[in-house]
């Protein structure tokens, strides 16, 4: 019985790096930064779940976006499968922004 090991913590890198590449089109800071991204889980198989919200539960790219997160977390070579699944349980706010989000944004 061959496991192949996968560095998780590599690979959850890799996955943080391509979430920091995404935006929201209505704020000029990528998801991971404005706090849309509540999870990161990765197994063993390489198999990624990300459990994220937006902004609001009628933003317009509700459709779009987890699928762009999803594509693109699969396109990393690494990952052989990725699922995003989307709450607002609890519901987005600014305080879930980092440092430079808010930074970005002239909140600071």
């Amino acid at each position: 019985m061959s496991t192949e090991n996968i560095d998780t913590v590599e690979l959850g890198e890799k996955i943080v790096k391509v979430l920091k590449s995404i935006f929201d089109p209505e704020i000029p800071v990528d998801i991971y930064e404005l706090g849309l991204i509540y999870d990161v889980m990765v197994n063993e198989d390489a198999e990624v779940k990300i459990l994220m919200t937006l902004t609001t539960p009628n933003c317009p790219v509700a459709e779009t976006l987890p699928l762009e997160v999803e594509e693109k977390v699969k396109s990393i070579k690494m990952v052989k499968d990725a699922e995003v699944e989307i709450t607002f349980d609890p519901p987005w706010t600014q305080d879930l922004m980092s440092e430079e989000a808010k930074l970005a944004l002239g909140m600071l």
